[in-house]
């Protein structure tokens, strides 16, 4: 990373998503200097997922932002997102796969994507076992909030057998 090309990236990154036109100046130039940079592209893909609500376009940045460098990590928690939001079901379910082996990778992140993969797929029982072991890689009260009251949501939406009148 070249300290001109970090300049317009962090740029870019500190824009996003609160002003576009100034994020997307900034970032064409990190990618003019460094056109293989994941970061870059993976913002990329971003806006385009997030904001644009262009998944094809988004998964082609993401999948650049891979190809230049299969260990960011930052990379896979968003392109699991696009891939679910589009219900790429299958692809999110093997790159869920795959992130999970990166080193250093927020794997509490990761495991609440697969999660909301078996939510998506209606596996309300298998979505709650990601949840607890996310509760080993969580380091903060924040994330160990979220995850009890992300427990409850799938809890609730199990269905209860009813019961018959007398």
């Amino acid at each position: 990373m070249t300290l001109t090309k970090s300049k317009y990236y962090f740029e870019a990154l500190d824009n996003y998503p609160y002003s576009l036109p100034d994020c997307l100046e900034a970032l064409n130039y990190a990618l003019s200097y460094d056109p293989e940079d994941a970061d870059s592209l993976c913002l990329m893909g971003r806006i385009y997922s997030e904001m644009l609500t262009d998944y094809e376009r988004a998964k082609m940045y993401f999948e650049e932002a891979m190809q230049c460098n299969v260990a960011n990590l930052n990379t896979p928690l968003h392109y699991i997102k696009c891939l679910l939001d589009n219900e790429d079901l299958d692809e999110a379910e093997k790159l869920i796969n795959y992130a999970l082996k990166i080193k250093g990778i927020d794997k509490s992140r990761i495991l609440i994507q697969k999660s909301l993969l078996l939510e998506i797929r209606c596996d309300y029982k298998k979505a709650l076992e990601p949840l607890k072991e996310a509760k080993k890689y969580s380091y903060n009260q924040a994330m160990a909030d979220f995850l009890k009251s992300r427990t409850k949501f799938v809890k609730s939406k199990m269905t209860k057998p009813k019961k018959k009148k007398k």
